[in-house]
């Protein structure tokens, strides 16, 4: 998204030296003028001459002093600076990230690949049945593009009927409630036509490999059933 912050620092060194130059040129221009009025005319004509040269010289001042604050407003370091990092919720923290090291791949016949992070000691949800789960995606760098903890509600949707990608259907599709899993979705079982990026977020390119980490938290109805 352009942005004046992404501006190259040259632009405004550019226009900056422009303009002084012309300044410059017409106080030149003034103060030969003024030599010349004070050796041919009256006193006070030398006056003006040396209140019109004062001027310019405070606009040539300023000028210079409000070029210089834009380029400071406008770099992206001062932009950032005191600004604290975005704070993105996530399912798997730096602990659970290196108990996942340890945690044996299960991969499955369609490519998908996941780690049980928890596993879930309630029922598995039938197929067609109502899910209610948390859940963070990424891009394989571990940048977050979507999670439902962001938006602190629950994602229902209703599983192996093609409502989510493939790889998140069938990933949900044999947890159980209460557990907690890392998919490895490749490309395959993702967004075929990928996502557009969002702002801070990144874009997820057509058919590429995404990664879930999801919680199954209820089944509404099967819960009441039981």
């Amino acid at each position: 998204m352009a942005s004046t912050s992404l501006l190259p620092l040259g632009s405004f060194s550019g226009n900056l030296s422009s303009s002084h130059h012309v300044t410059r040129g017409r106080f030149r221009r003034m103060r030969t003028q003024c030599l010349r009025s004070g050796i041919d005319t009256k006193g006070s004509q030398v006056v003006g001459c040396e209140s019109e040269l004062s001027l310019i010289q405070r606009r040539v001042v300023i000028g210079l002093g409000l070029s210089a604050s834009s380029i400071l407003f406008h770099s992206p370091n001062a932009e950032s600076a005191g600004l604290p990092p975005q704070e993105i919720p996530k399912l798997c923290d730096e602990s659970c990230e290196k108990e996942l090291e340890n945690i044996p791949m299960v991969t499955t016949e369609s490519g998908l690949q996941y780690k049980d992070i928890k596993v879930g000691s309630g029922p598995s949800p039938p197929v067609g049945y109502q899910v209610a789960a948390n859940y963070v995606a990424m891009v394989p760098s571990g940048q977050v593009f979507d999670s439902s903890l962001e938006k602190r509600q629950v994602y229902i949707f209703r599983v192996g009927s093609g409502q989510v990608v493939k790889g998140l259907d069938e990933g949900i599709l044999s947890m159980k409630v209460g557990g907690k899993r890392r998919l490895y979705v490749p490309g395959s079982l993702a967004f075929p036509k990928g996502l557009t990026s969002a702002p801070g977020r990144p874009r997820v390119a057509p058919n590429s490999p995404v990664i879930f980490d999801v919680s199954l938290e209820y089944i509404p109805g099967l819960d009441d059933e039981e």
